[in-house]
């Protein structure tokens, strides 16, 4: 009872580190407001949110390989003082330049974290409660990634104090988040996994791909993140193609997207507790493929609304089920594997230019679709090997 009290404790400042990793979800609202201040054209206001994918291309296997040197909590806690970097400067300056290193800076600690974090948990939590726990971290997320908006809102319309900052006051708020999270992490006692004898190279690390399950991990990551941005792009896009909304009514798409998302996430964290990952993955999918299937042919805002919220509710899961199975399967490897299932979210990039170019070429939104549908089809075929894995794992 007691090392279940002191587990929980030590949770604590995982579980805040992971709301300072919802901060990376602010890009979306600050790039629009940044765009308004300094009149950016398009191009250069959409700079912002391209940075955060890129660094993950190139910080996340290399933050595996530190891992092994520092350990997991000394990791988190760098990615945790580049957090808190990112969000000091907009306090000072909100100049273009100034700007562009801000979210440089927030892309790259948010890299580190997602890389570091996750592995961490597994220091505390093992075996099936290790899905179940890190589904509660993405809830944590996503409470962050919710208020973002709210915050430059309310700092915008002056409904909160902002000290002359405006819609900039979400960088202080969460910059003090970000502190208190350095400040618990620090004092917390986590014990440090066992340091590898010989240090990782990127090479070895990219090797661990030809493990076919840690492959089709890899591909399934990119899947879900691809549909998680997919989702949010074309849905208001949906409905103003084929309703009477105009683009301000249309965002509230985005909004439900990411409520359903929050909601799915705190029900997977204790649904996992009771369910086997394999069968939770598979219900997931399901649902995210009947609200890809509803989305070609709905026409009502209701039937829409209904499609959306499957698809932000089944997707809500995959990820943290995806990335444990992936630790699981090479124990002796977590930290490499960790930074090649996070170097996956590129495929936040890859997924919208694939459906750009299809919903062109078919002069509808359907295209964008049929390209999250084919990312919904091979995580249906991947729960086959959630369950060959888990089949080899009891027989073990």
């Amino acid at each position: 009872m007691k090392n279940s009290k002191n587990t929980y404790i030590k949770l604590l400042p995982i579980m805040l580190s992971f709301f300072a990793m919802g901060f990376v979800d602010l890009v979306g609202i600050a790039s629009n407001y940044v765009k308004a201040d300094l009149n950016l054209s398009d191009y250069q206001a959409n700079v912002f949110p391209s940075l955060v994918f890129f660094w993950f291309l190139i910080f996340s296997v290399p933050t595996g390989m530190l891992m092994n040197k520092i350990g997991r909590k000394n990791t988190v806690t760098i990615s945790l003082v580049v957090t808190l970097l990112s969000m000091l400067m907009p306090v000072f300056d909100d100049s273009y330049y100034v700007m562009l290193i801000s979210f440089s800076l927030l892309g790259i600690g948010n890299a580190i974290m997602q890389t570091s974090l996750n592995p961490l948990m597994s220091n505390l939590i093992s075996g099936d409660k290790l899905a179940s726990n890190l589904t509660f971290g993405q809830f944590v997320k996503a409470i962050a990634s919710f208020l973002a908006p709210y915050l430059a809102m309310w700092g915008a319309t002056h409904s909160i104090p902002t000290f002359g900052l405006s819609w900039r006051i979400l960088f202080p708020v969460y910059m003090v988040f970000a502190i208190i999270a350095i400040l618990m992490l620090t004092v917390t006692p986590i014990e440090r996994e066992t340091e590898l004898k010989k240090a990782t190279t990127i090479k070895e690390c990219f090797a661990l791909l030809v493990n076919p399950f840690v492959l089709l991990s890899f591909i399934g990551i990119m899947c879900h993140v691809g549909i998680d941005v997919g989702t949010n792009t074309t849905a208001p896009k949906i409905l103003m193609e084929r309703t009477f909304f105009n683009i301000d009514q249309a965002a509230f798409a985005t909004s439900l997207y990411f409520i359903f998302r929050t909601i799915g996430c705190l029900l997977g964290s204790v649904l996992l507790r009771n369910i086997s990952s394999k069968m939770f993955f598979l219900m997931s999918v399901t649902m995210m493929l009947c609200g890809m299937a509803g989305l070609m042919f709905a026409s009502s805002v209701i039937m829409i609304y209904s499609c959306i919220a499957l698809i932000g509710f089944g997707n809500s899961n995959i990820f943290p089920i995806i990335f444990s199975q992936a630790l699981l399967s090479m124990p002796e490897k977590q930290n490499e594997v960790s930074g090649l299932m996070i170097m996956g979210l590129f495929g936040g990039t890859v997924f919208p230019l694939a459906m750009g170019l299809a919903s062109d070429a078919m002069g509808t939104q359907v295209g964008a679709v049929i390209v999250m549908l084919l990312g919904v089809i091979y995580l249906f075929g991947f729960n086959i090997r959630i369950k060959a894995f888990s089949t080899r794992q009891n027989s073990i």
